[in-house]
Parts: structure tokens; C-alpha cells; sequence
């Protein structure tokens, strides 16, 4: 009884280590000596600019009936005008009755201002609304993997995350990565962070953008690990059984 013992508490020890704990898969941590979390500088928001190869979206508004007409839109006065267009190699897009338009390296609400102008050149009073057609970014790896659209200006990697239903227990948080598209045909940019600290927030990894590609990685351990307490408790009444089903066998055969 006393060796069974021992092999059942040492049974358990290992179990307890296989378990997921606060420290391994918590958000917002404070740093502290027994847990040593980077500290991220805070970062000051960037607004998305515009890229080659990006989608825009923009919709047309005059009271001008003949030019609504002319531009396809609906045939009632104030009607709307609706289409997607490539931003060129060039930088560029092609609109219907006007040059090419340079919007590349400008922000929605910049190019948004540019098209007014452009129009307020043929129709006097031409208002617009543009957005970015292709505002998605993409997961991989261990969490719900998938294409999702970002709803809001400012996105940040939890809002994010939580469209997938967040990380799995398994995904190694202290290494998320983000691909980041760059411009003139250089290399995607790579930030890789410790989400698990709280001095993300504000920081240069903390805000998603379009065509962003986030990478959750699976820890080398997650083999050894159990998910939840409930399995972790089914795991011990499982293994102790099965312990004590062989030690009773072995001792009748040896009586």
C-alpha cells in the first residue's frame, strides 16, 4: 500500500504539471519577478494607408439627375452610385468621367477628400463616401482559422482574436505572430509578441490592420497537456484505476 501510494502521488504531481495555469494562457498580466513578461512601449496609432493592389469601394451623391443618369445610378434625385476598383500598380484608379486617380499612400478619409474634389470638377455638387473594399485580415494556426472583417477603425488583437473564438489552450501565446503586407514590393514585416502581458495594450502589436495575417503557433508541450479540469479529474480517476487493477493483478499472481 505504501508503494501504491507513492506511485499515485507521484501520478498526480505529473498530471498537475500537464494542466493549463493562469500563467500560460492569461491575458493582461502584470510582470513581476516570479513572472517575467516583456514590457512593450506604447505605440501611437497609425490609420491605414491605402495600397497598391487594395480594393475601394465609394459611393457617389448629387442632386444632378442628368449625371446620375449618365453615371448608371438609380433615377431618382439624390440616388447613389456603388463600385469597386484596384488601386494600379501606378497607384491609381480609373473612375468613370475622370483621370486617374492617386490614392495610394493616403487614408480612407484623404482619399475620400480627393474624389470629392476630382467630381466637384464635373459635378458641382458632388459629395463621397469611400471605403476600403478588402477590409479583412486572416488567422492561422491554433485558432479558428479564416478570413474575418475588421468593423471598426481601430481593431485591436483581442477584438480580433475574439471573432475566431480566441486562441486555443494549446496555441503558444507567448509567440503570436503578425504578417503584415509592406509597400513597393518589399518583404511582409513580421511582429512577433507575448499577447499574455498587459503592456500590449497601446503598444505596436496591439492594433490590427487589412490584410494582416495572424499566426498562432502550437506549443512544443500541448501533447502533454490536458485541456480542461474536468478531463484532468477523469484523467486521474481513469489512470488510478487502471494503477490499481494492474498492482492487484500482479499481487494475486505472485501469491
Amino acid at each position: 500500500m505504501k508503494k501504491l501510494s507513492i506511485i499515485v502521488l507521484s501520478l498526480v504531481a505529473l498530471l498537475m504539471s500537464s494542466c493549463y495555469s493562469h500563467r500560460v494562457i492569461g491575458y493582461l498580466q502584470e510582470p513581476t519577478k516570479g513572472n517575467k513578461l516583456p514590457v512593450y512601449d506604447s505605440a501611437a496609432y497609425e490609420p491605414y494607408r491605402i495600397r497598391v493592389n487594395d480594393e475601394i469601394i465609394y459611393r457617389l451623391i448629387t442632386l444632378d439627375e442628368t449625371m446620375s443618369k449618365m453615371l448608371g445610378s438609380n433615377t431618382n434625385v439624390g440616388s447613389q452610385y456603388a463600385n469597386s476598383y484596384r488601386v494600379y500598380p501606378d497607384s491609381t484608379i480609373d473612375l468613370p468621367f475622370l483621370p486617374p486617380v492617386k490614392v495610394a499612400g493616403l487614408t480612407e478619409m484623404e482619399a475620400q477628400d480627393t474624389l470629392r474634389v476630382a467630381f466637384r470638377e464635373i459635378i458641382p455638387d458632388a459629395d463621397v463616401k469611400l471605403a476600403l473594399y478588402n477590409k479583412y485580415f486572416s488567422v492561422i494556426g491554433d485558432a479558428n482559422a479564416g478570413r474575418y472583417y475588421i468593423y471598426k477603425e481601430k481593431m485591436n488583437i483581442f477584438q480580433a482574436l475574439a471573432l475566431t473564438g480566441d486562441v486555443m489552450n494549446s496555441g503558444d501565446r507567448r509567440h503570436i505572430r503578425i504578417i503584415r503586407p509592406r509597400d513597393g514590393g518589399q518583404e511582409p514585416e513580421i511582429l512577433e509578441f507575448d499577447i499574455r502581458t498587459n503592456s500590449i495594450i497601446d503598444s505596436k502589436y496591439y492594433y490590427i490592420y487589412p490584410n494582416d495575417v495572424i499566426y498562432v503557433a502550437r506549443t512544443k508541450d500541448s501533447f502533454y497537456k490536458v485541456p480542461t479540469y474536468s478531463g484532468f479529474i477523469s484523467l486521474i480517476t481513469s489512470s488510478v484505476a487502471l494503477l490499481t487493477t494492474v498492482l492487484n493483478y500482479v499481487a494475486y499472481m505472485y501469491k
